[in-house]
């Protein structure tokens, strides 16, 4: 039975994002994601203007009139969605926790999918899977999708990339979209740049990294005490020092930079999300930035 609150969670997120679907990303996506190729569609009588390099030589000797083979993409795609859901994403200090920000993102690239006859399929992980719902088609299955990544319990709590991408390669023969939505605090850095460049070989792999700017910027208020969300590790620190304050941003830019990096060797795109802006900004900027790239 679905908790009332959840319900109207899953029906505001469905009004939302479907209305931004259909304003701005429903034509984006179309444009960015291809189709498979192109398949025979029918073959009729010349027009002028047509390609002479479509004439179907054998109806048209058939028929004494020149006739043209008609070809139409192989629209329908595969689009998976990966979504880290360990303790790590269930983070903010403004806005709203990373867990929500990648169900919206997760709910806007569904929505986009579906538009588009398209099937979706949903991964959730920690260091473990802990959940895969298989593509399918259709407004009920994306629903479900949203539903399962707001409501879903997971039993993990750190993150295991590696393993998300090994199980996706299992269960994923064909050549599918796939989002990996998570903030990617990772140690097994090595290990996940092996396993992201075999999916992207396999597969369109697109990195949503999940950000909030207290990753970042510490704020000066004195004595804190900071837990590490997926190992429980406390440290006290004063954020009166001001060469900590600097050496925490230096620290989390080098490791933005290097997560760049590991995207970059890879050849996997990557959009930047952040709880404290607006994700149809970041989104909107990866769609025209795939566009320019495939023209």
């Amino acid at each position: 039975m679905i908790p009332k609150e959840l319900f109207k969670k899953v029906k505001r997120i469905e009004i939302t994002t479907s209305r931004l679907v259909t304003d701005v990303f429903a034509g984006q996506y179309h444009s960015v994601f291809k189709g498979r190729g192109i398949e025979f569609d029918e073959v009729r009588e010349y027009q002028p203007g047509d390609d002479v390099r479509t004439i179907d030589w054998n109806v048209t000797a058939r028929t004494g009139k020149p006739h043209i083979k008609k070809f139409i993409e192989e629209r329908e795609l595969t689009v998976m969605v990966l979504v880290d859901v360990s303790r790590s994403c269930r983070f903010a200090s403004v806005n709203m926790l990373k867990s929500q920000l990648a169900a919206e993102v997760a709910a806007i690239l569904a929505f986009s999918a579906i538009r588009n006859n398209d099937k979706v399929g949903l991964i959730m992980f920690t260091d473990k899977i802990e959940k895969f719902i298989p593509p399918r088609k259709g407004l009920r299955h994306v629903l479900h999708v949203i539903r399962e990544v707001l409501y879903f319990e997971p039993k993990g709590q750190s993150t295991d990339l590696p393993a998300a991408m090994e199980y996706l390669n299992k269960v994923t023969a064909r050549k599918a979209i796939v989002f990996l939505i998570s903030d990617f605090f990772v140690s097994a850095e090595e290990a996940l740049k092996k396993s992201l460049a075999i999916a992207n070989k396999r597969h369109d792999v697109i990195a949503v990294t999940l950000n909030d700017p207290r990753e970042t910027h510490l704020p000066e208020c004195g004595i804190l005490t900071l837990e590490d969300a997926e190992t429980g590790k406390t440290v006290l620190i004063d954020t009166k020092d001001a060469r900590l304050r600097q050496d925490y941003l230096q620290y989390n830019t080098d490791r933005i930079k290097k997560r760049e990096r590991l995207f970059r060797s890879v050849g996997a795109d990557y959009i930047d999300i952040s709880t404290d802006v607006p994700y149809t900004d970041a989104i909107v900027k990866f769609f025209l930035k795939r566009r320019r790239k495939l023209h």
